[in-house]
């Protein structure tokens, strides 16, 4: 199924490489509908978070929307990678998108009733966060089915842009939404934005593991878990991602930071989430040398030392801030300190920029590393590192904010990250000198 056109020579411009694009119209339909249909997505997100703190008015009840969802996660993930594997990859994905989208719908209607209790919002968000781990790990083992080796990097770059584009347009759209036309109407532009998924799953072929499957089954799930325990650089490209989300998720803080900090309420946590998209978007855009690079776990090391020192820096803005006494509290954007805004907004930005470069290798090394009938549980795993560490920094972030200080975890969590990523690198000499043209797991 990968196209069998000659390999591509490397690329050496700056701009991003959209090769697999074209060498690949069923990569770039699945691209396109996961992009536009992420867009709403995010403004959910942002929206849920928005609307539990209009009900409480607790940062810790916004947190626990994520951390409330991490147990089902992570057995979704499990449970996801092992039917990736032993079934069509494509009808699964398809299956799981129905569930985020009716799971959506339900939450219109919650809306719409005025039903003014966070139990609806914590199991619909619960819901969307399970069917949306599986269709990932589908989504995930599916890519390098599309696109040739050589362009993997490329395709997570690609992956980066949209990412990009979801999560600042996404967050963005939900602050003017909310505040314009309330709650209501931003969830069912979701449920509109969603059907554009269908169109890149159901215009692929059916994708079934190559060679051996395995019977879905607890067993088939400890195989995975085994070859991860033999995988030391798939496990430290899992390990080194955990302990960046755990310590360096600020996102949980972002409404309390509107109301109470710098002020400008909805608008400010759209900008804030936004700008790290930016980041993330300006990198992809200029990723066209990535491909070249060849050390990728000593890159990923980098990457995640400076995510930790942008996320240092976002605490900084506020722990000044609060102990200067210059905090504000108007909702109103006019209102706000704009020029500590600017200030976070740019930390937040490069945060995404470091966490995607981080992410193009660590998806290169699974998709090239690992084999393809045992992609899927690994993608699993995969997919709950990613989406499960936010929900633990959630926690973390909810937790220490509630007992300390609203700016004290960013920055410490900046420099734990960047001292135990330090120790991650001199610990696994395998993952300092993992090499690209020889790929292991």
């Amino acid at each position: 199924m990968v196209p069998s056109a000659p390999p591509p020579s490397p690329r050496r411009g700056h701009l991003i490489d959209i090769s697999p694009l074209r060498e690949s119209p069923a990569f770039a339909r699945l691209w396109a509908g996961s992009a536009i249909a992420g867009i709403g997505g995010q403004m959910t997100i942002v929206a849920v978070g928005l609307h539990i703190y209009e009900l409480t008015g607790s940062t810790f009840a916004v947190a626990m929307v994520g951390t409330l969802a991490l147990v089902p996660m992570i057995a979704a993930g499990l449970y996801g990678g092992m039917l990736a594997d032993a079934f069509d990859r494509r009808r699964l994905a398809l299956a799981s998108s129905t569930v985020a989208w009716l799971s959506t719908i339900g939450l219109v209607l919650v809306a719409w009733s005025g039903f003014e209790q966070v139990w609806p919002f914590y199991l619909l968000t619960t819901v969307t966060s399970v069917a949306a781990t599986i269709t990932g790990t589908a989504r995930q083992a599916i890519v390098p089915r599309l696109v040739p080796r050589e362009l993997l990097p490329a395709a997570s770059a690609l992956g980066g842009v949209s990412m990009g584009v979801m999560v600042t347009v996404g967050p963005a759209l939900a602050g003017v939404l909310v505040a314009a036309v309330g709650f209501g109407w931003t969830y069912a532009i979701d449920v509109i934005l969603f059907t554009a998924a269908f169109l890149g799953i159901v215009t692929l072929p059916a994708i079934r593991p190559e060679g051996e499957t395995s019977r879905p089954g607890l067993e088939s799930v400890k195989t995975g878990l085994r070859f991860l325990k033999g995988a030391p650089n798939v496990r430290m490209s899992f390990i080194v991602d955990i302990i960046a989300m755990t310590f360096g998720r600020p996102h949980a803080l972002f409404p309390a930071v509107g109301a109470l900090v710098i002020g400008g309420g909805a608008v400010t946590v759209g900008v804030l989430t936004a700008a790290s998209a930016v980041g993330t978007l300006v990198c992809s855009l200029f990723s066209g040398r990535i491909g070249l690079v060849r050390k990728h776990g000593v890159a990923i090391g980098w990457a995640i030392g400076v995510y930790g020192a942008f996320v240092a820096g976002f605490g900084a803005v506020l722990a000044v801030l609060v102990l200067t006494g210059s905090s504000r509290s108007d909702p109103d954007i006019a209102g706000a300190d704009l020029v500590a805004l600017g200030i976070a907004a740019l930390m937040m930005a490069g945060t995404g920029a470091a966490d995607n470069v981080s992410s193009i290798f660590r998806n290169t090394i699974l998709q090239t590393a690992v084999p393809d009938n045992m992609r899927g549980r690994l993608q699993g795993i995969f997919t709950v590192v990613v989406t499960g560490g936010p929900r633990v920094g959630d926690f973390y972030v909810g937790v220490l904010a509630l007992i300390v200080a609203v700016w004290v975890p960013p920055l410490l969590g900046g420099f734990l990250i960047i001292a135990l990523i330090a120790l991650c690198l001199r610990l696994a000499p395998s993952f300092r000198h993992y090499d690209a043209d020889a790929p292991t797991p």
